[in-house]
């Protein structure tokens, strides 16, 4: 039998089993088009069209929500459809996830409870996805091991990169304010130079009474409308500009200023200190200060108190961000009594803190503990009232005469709502939706209330009517064309002017139309000066403008660099003597008068 073939496989078996096995090649190109969406949406769109509006929302939170979608589209992409090996898909699936949870517990605190503890997923994921994709395309022609090697550092590196770095918060757009972690703040750098001396040859003012027009009791002004009457400007600052008196570092805080003679009043966060401060407005240098070993923080906007001191018969009262509130004595500091309003109402603290700047109204001294209204006798401090519930809220009490009634109204997550100054007796409410609620309410010359739900919404005329049956709500019209973020309006001659994102907007208070939109002032603050029709404008990077009260154009007749740094305190305009402040510095100014 011829057996010679049988003991050997045939030749082309042979070639067969020695073939080395082809693979497909990675499949790209959806995750190119991923990374090149990703790249628009959370970093090109944003800065290009800050002021655009997709799907119905802002550039910059398309922008963020964008950018985590596409983010964990990548992480899909690679793990269902790349044609990657099983191992290196799942490698590569776990490192990302175990890298991002490790970094997560290491991260700067700024970083790992920003934005209510997402912010680290908010800013990692994005660069991650964007990271894999471009070290993919880069070594798509190495070997399988260098590959791989290449990706395991570029994981590491897009994750661990972020333990390197805290933030200072986030401005009105979200773009944060990023610095080396082992960096001091302005807030440490003050706290280095320690206390400076106060002042020994300042007089102190006379009893505050509050009747001089020139004086600046609290929040807002004497009308906690952001009105300033009876001063006029000179507008042309390329002749006369705005004159520095003196500029000084001071604590972090969002509170502006209350202003007696010569004697100025703000609140700021020293170290676990929150300060009561007074200063001189002629030198800037500090007359008294009063300390509460209580500190605020949190990252998004960072250390100290949120609401403004407020002047009445030679005290002045304030709230603190966890809930103290103080009666101080306005010459000298001494304490008169101290309460807190947080445990008397018995709040959860906040996510931004207690942001309510008191509210004096006859014999009682009224703040907002989130979203409910507490009274306090102003002899005493004993509480006298209590106000309904309104769950959440930033917003400050409001005080109104409507159909010769006053009472007082708070913006809160419920709506809007009045009550009694004399025994908190609700009067009317107005629910309207859920909203952690911050720009102050309006009043129209017709009587009718101009609500506000903050962060880009809805602003709302409705009509307060008092008959037989009691007090009566209806809603005139809801307009977007006033939508700011935190930023309060002022009402001037039957329109309202105030910020429309980071511009400025003017609308009819007729039916809510926008007449005009213009400029780029970022999330700052105004006051009117009727008497020019005239808005004074600090932007948000700490610029001084001056616009126009007019709606038939957006006219911006000068603008100055006043301050550094991020800017969303009030200002304030005593007589000729621009006030000035954020969390790092406040300054003052001399406005020449109008010729």
């Amino acid at each position: 039998m011829d057996i010679t073939h049988t003991d050997q496989p045939p030749p082309q078996t042979i070639s067969q089993t020695n073939k080395p096995i082809s693979r497909k090649p990675l499949r790209l190109w959806p995750g190119v088009v991923l990374a090149v969406l990703l790249l628009l949406l959370r970093f090109v769109v944003p800065i290009v069209l800050p002021e655009a509006t997709i799907f119905g929302m802002p550039a910059t939170v398309v922008g963020i929500l964008g950018g985590m979608l596409c983010g964990f589209g990548i992480f899909l992409w690679w793990l269902l459809f790349s044609r990657a090996p099983w191992a290196d898909r799942l490698g590569a699936a776990v490192l990302m996830i175990v890298a991002l949870f490790a970094t997560y517990r290491i991260v700067h605190v700024s970083i790992a409870t920003g934005s209510m503890g997402f912010l680290f997923p908010v800013l990692a994921i994005p660069i991650l996805g964007l990271a894999f994709v471009i070290g993919l395309v880069a070594t798509n022609q190495l070997s399988s091991g260098r590959r791989r090697a290449a990706m395991v550092a570029i994981i590491l590196l897009a994750c661990g990169g972020w333990t390197l770095i805290r933030t200072g918060g986030f401005d009105g757009n979200f773009h944060h304010d990023f610095a080396w972690r082992w960096s001091k703040t302005p807030e440490e750098r003050l706290l280095a130079q320690g206390d400076e001396p106060l002042a020994v040859d300042t007089a102190p003012a006379a009893p505050i009474v509050n009747k001089s027009g020139a004086d600046w009791p609290g929040f807002r002004g004497p009308q906690r409308d952001g009105v300033v009457r009876g001063v006029r400007i000179a507008t042309d600052w390329s002749a006369s500009p705005p004159i520095e008196l003196w500029r000084r570092p001071i604590g972090p805080a969002w509170s502006s200023f209350a202003v007696h003679g010569d004697l100025l009043y703000t609140q700021e966060q020293r170290g676990n200190d929150e300060i009561v401060a007074c200063y001189s407005v002629t030198s800037g240098k500090p007359v008294w200060k009063h300390r509460d070993p209580v500190r605020f923080w949190e990252s998004n906007a960072g250390a100290g108190p949120r609401g403004t001191p407020t002047l009445n018969d030679g005290r002045v009262y304030t709230l603190g961000a966890t809930g103290v509130l103080n009666a101080l004595d306005a010459g000298n500091g001494a304490v008169i009594w101290s309460r807190n309003a947080a445990s008397d109402t018995g709040a959860k603290l906040p996510g931004w803190g207690f942001s309510s700047s008191p509210l004096v109204v006859g014999n009682v001294v009224v703040v907002a503990t989130a979203g409910k209204l507490v009274a306090y006798d102003l002899a005493s401090g004993e509480p006298r009232w209590y106000g309904p519930d309104g769950g959440s809220g930033y917003s400050s009490p409001q005080l109104f005469t409507i159909q010769g009634v006053p009472q007082i109204v708070l913006l809160s997550g419920t709506g809007a709502t009045s009550v009694s100054p004399t025994d908190g007796k609700k009067l009317w409410e107005y629910a309207l939706p859920p909203s952690a609620r911050i720009v102050q309410p309006g009043l129209t010359a017709e009587g009718d209330v101009l609500t506000h739900d903050g962060e880009g919404n809805e602003m709302r005329r409705i009509a307060i009517a008092q008959g037989p049956g009691g007090w009566t709500v209806a809603e005139r019209w809801a307009s977007f064309g006033l939508n700011p973020y935190f930023n309060d309006f002022v009402v001037h001659k039957g329109h309202a002017f105030g910020f429309a994102g980071s511009n400025l907007a003017c609308i009819d208070l007729k039916d809510g139309e926008r007449k005009w939109k213009g400029g780029r002032f970022g999330n700052g603050q105004l006051v009117l000066l009727p008497d020019q029709d005239l808005l004074l404008v600090l932007s948000e990077e700490g610029e001084l403008a001056l616009v126009a009260a007019t709606p038939n154009q957006f006219t911006e007749l000068a603008r100055v660099p006043a301050i550094k740094g991020k800017t969303w305190n009030h200002p304030v305009l005593v007589g000729d003597v621009l006030l000035v402040r954020n969390g790092e510095e406040m300054a003052a100014f001399r406005l020449s008068g109008a010729g």
